[in-house]
């Protein structure tokens, strides 16, 4: 600094200098926070607004049911009769007609007389409750003829299972237990409303309960053709061997096709057991619960491993003639506690199995 023909110097250090940058720093901060708490503010401000809004919206929407209940019950019933049309109509087009009509051994209520007088008095004693008593014998017939669907077809599918040699109360059982699971209880309904829930819709809960778990269980046993093949070149039980033409038993049948061509697993499960059998060659065996297993033998190449879960219809090897075999095909059986029982009966529940057998042993194991 210049003064009166004199210079003066003013020493800055750098401790200074550090000090003051950091004042500024810090007071640019606070700056930025104010700024961002403002915004911030702004914002929970507008969200809480929003929620008391929508919460108005609730109410007001509750308000005007209540309203219309007060000013207009039979048109609140005419509401519901009109939202019964759609679920019936809707289930209809998926299910057909429900049954209506009662069969000997079953212990589905049929409430029908009972409901009509319940009508006849409610609409005699409170005129404007008719048209919800109405609505109420409604619903009790849908929701019994819905039991009396799920019953039925419980009942063919586990005739089903009966035909097939397996007891549909153990694949029930096996069900239940391979679905086991944990967890908190979450009760469907309070309390209060789990006691007055009317005991035809528990029925309901059950028999729909049954009838997919019967449903499941069939879903794991063998239904999909393992080759897509054109017949079956040997069947299940008694043959001459093609090696020494002595009187054999054969355990499975017999598709044959060309190498490589894909195998698939009959039904859902889990692999048991993917390697070398003595006279099986390159086997794969499925296990699909109740004892009851399928093996492919004689396969060029596996497509799944020990462990691995596969679905119906997955791929899972190639035809080969590995292990005793004259020719390339897939030998499928079917057993049941290590018992080979006929595929034929398993295979015919949903896909055709052509009953000629050829008489040509020319791809047999």
């Amino acid at each position: 600094m210049r003064s009166n023909g004199h210079v003066r110097f003013i020493r800055v250090s750098s401790r200074l200098q550090k000090r003051v940058a950091a004042g500024v720093v810090l007071l640019a901060l606070a700056w930025a926070g104010s700024l961002m708490a403002m915004a911030a503010w702004r914002v929970f401000g507008d969200v809480d607004r929003n929620a008391l809004l929508q919460r108005e919206a609730r109410v007001e929407k509750a308000e005007n049911r209540v309203s219309a209940y007060r000013r207009d019950m039979e048109g609140v019933a005419q509401d519901l009769n009109r939202r019964q049309d759609f679920i019936e109509k809707t289930l209809k087009a998926h299910l057909g007609d429900l049954p209506n009509d009662r069969r000997a051994g079953e212990t589905v209520s049929d409430s029908q007389t009972e409901a009509a007088r319940a009508v006849n008095k409610i609409s005699a004693q409170i005129p404007e409750a008719a048209g919800l008593a109405r609505m109420e014998a409604r619903q009790l017939a849908f929701v019994e003829g819905l039991t009396r669907y799920a019953d039925r077809r419980a009942a063919a599918t586990a005739a089903q299972i009966r035909r097939l040699g397996l007891n549909p109360d153990t694949v029930l059982a096996t069900r239940q237990r391979d679905t086991a699971m944990g967890g908190p209880f979450i009760p469907l309904f309070s309390t209060r409303e789990e006691s007055a829930l009317d005991p035809r819709f528990r029925r309901l809960g059950a028999s729909l309960a049954r009838m997919s778990a019967l449903d499941e269980g069939l879903r794991h046993l063998p239904q999909v053709l393992p080759a897509s093949l054109e017949f079956i070149s040997s069947g299940f039980g008694y043959r001459s061997d093609p090696f020494n033409g002595r009187a054999a038993f054969h355990a499975g049948l017999d598709f044959r096709g060309p190498i490589g061509a894909p195998i698939y697993a009959a039904a859902a499960g889990t692999v048991a057991f993917a390697g070398v059998r003595q006279g099986y060659g390159n086997c794969i065996e499925v296990a699909h619960g109740n004892g009851l297993i399928t093996r492919y033998a004689h396969m060029s190449r596996f497509r799944a491993r020990m462990g691995q879960r596969v679905a119906g219809g997955e791929v899972i090897g190639a035809i080969g003639s590995t292990g005793r075999s004259t020719g390339p095909h897939l030998h499928f059986e079917v057993r049941i506690n290590d018992r080979p029982v006929n595929p034929r009966p398993f295979l015919e529940t949903k896909a055709h199995v052509p009953e000629k057998v050829a008489t040509d042993h020319a791809a047999a194991d």
